[in-house]
């Protein structure tokens, strides 16, 4: 069954984030062969659109107001039930990121439609589209299908790949005019507290420190290797409480939720909260001077030493490595 789906493409400092190209790739299989249409609300965006349908979507729609340059739940939920009203899709696909974890229970509940929130997988078969998400923080994972109405699910950044970016292809970009009012929030000034470089949410790459950094000053190692390594840095819940870093870092069932190629834990005991956050990483190594600590229990690789005397020595070795490919 061939199915018009909706993809919300998100942006961030002016460019498209990685999870937007993955949702177009889930939409695709949503779809079944049915038409992929992107949607970029924001001020500003129109020139994104042609990057979404090299991506796969079909064409894009884009709206554009100056009420919409900074989110705000209130804005891109008129905008966007504007776009749903004129298109009248089957399917509405979107990250499972800060914005579509506000947005869609919004939309869902405005449309009274059902939600699949944190899909890993799609499949089809037998006639039906098969979301898996996983439950119980992550030690299980279960399968929804969609029986009536509306296809609506979020998808977890770095789960799904995307397709390969074609240049060539090309598809409609239009614009709809959607006039946006009575907002009850507007956002005056933005306050960034993330950590410079790769997004933490989207890192191929996540190096993580834990109490056994002992110190803000801890983390510079970590960030080191996370630099020549092109990833990022994150944290556990004990590190953020024990101030050594900012709770934007933090990895976990209260923080995020990362699904790496590769996850280094440096000093991290492996409490079940942190595990939460992390245990669906496709490799995990594990550098901790408690041979007993509940990290390994997890970790594919595990080191038992001093990560101040181990990270120095893989950064050098990763250094001499990059200099040789």
């Amino acid at each position: 069954m061939t199915r018009k789906v909706l993809v919300l493409g998100e942006t961030r400092d002016g460019s498209l984030r990685n999870v937007s190209f993955e949702a177009i790739a889930a939409a695709k299989t949503v779809a079944e062969g049915g038409e992929v249409v992107g949607v970029l609300i924001g001020e500003n965006v129109s020139a994104l659109g042609a990057e979404l349908v090299q991506y796969g979507a079909d064409r894009v729609v884009v709206v554009e107001n100056e009420k919409l340059k900074q989110y705000t739940s209130d804005g891109f939920a008129q905008a966007l039930l504007a776009v749903l009203e004129k298109e009248s899709p089957e399917g509405l696909v979107f990250g499972h990121t800060s914005l579509g974890k506000d947005l869609s229970p919004r939309i869902a509940a405005k449309l009274s439609s059902g939600l699949i929130s944190d899909a890993t997988a799609i499949e089809v078969a037998g006639g039906n589209v098969v979301f898996t998400r996983p439950i119980y923080s992550g030690k299980a994972f279960e399968k929804k299908i969609v029986t009536d109405g509306l296809i609506f699910a979020t998808v977890r950044p770095n789960n799904i790949a995307p397709l390969t970016k074609d240049e060539s292809r090309t598809g409609e970009v239009a614009a709809l005019s959607v006039e946006i009012k009575d907002l009850r929030a507007i956002i005056k000034e933005v306050v960034r507290k993330a950590s410079e470089g790769v997004d933490l949410s989207e890192a191929k790459v996540v190096i993580s420190g834990g109490r056994g950094v002992k110190s803000a000053d801890g983390f510079e190692p970590l960030k080191e290797l996370a630099s020549v390594l092109g990833g990022a840095v994150g944290a556990s819940r004990g590190a953020c409480d024990a101030d050594y870093c900012d709770y934007s870092l933090q990895i976990g069932q209260t923080g995020k939720v990362v699904t790496p190629d590769l996850y280094i834990a440096c000093g991290i005991s492996g409490a079940i909260q942190h595990l939460a956050g992390m245990s669906n990483s496709k490799v995990i190594v594990a550098i901790n001077k408690d041979p007993e600590a509940n990290i390994f229990k997890v970790a594919d690789y595990g080191i038992v030493g001093d990560l101040f005397e181990v990270v120095p020595l893989l950064t050098e070795e990763f250094k001499k490595l990059k200099v040789h490919s």
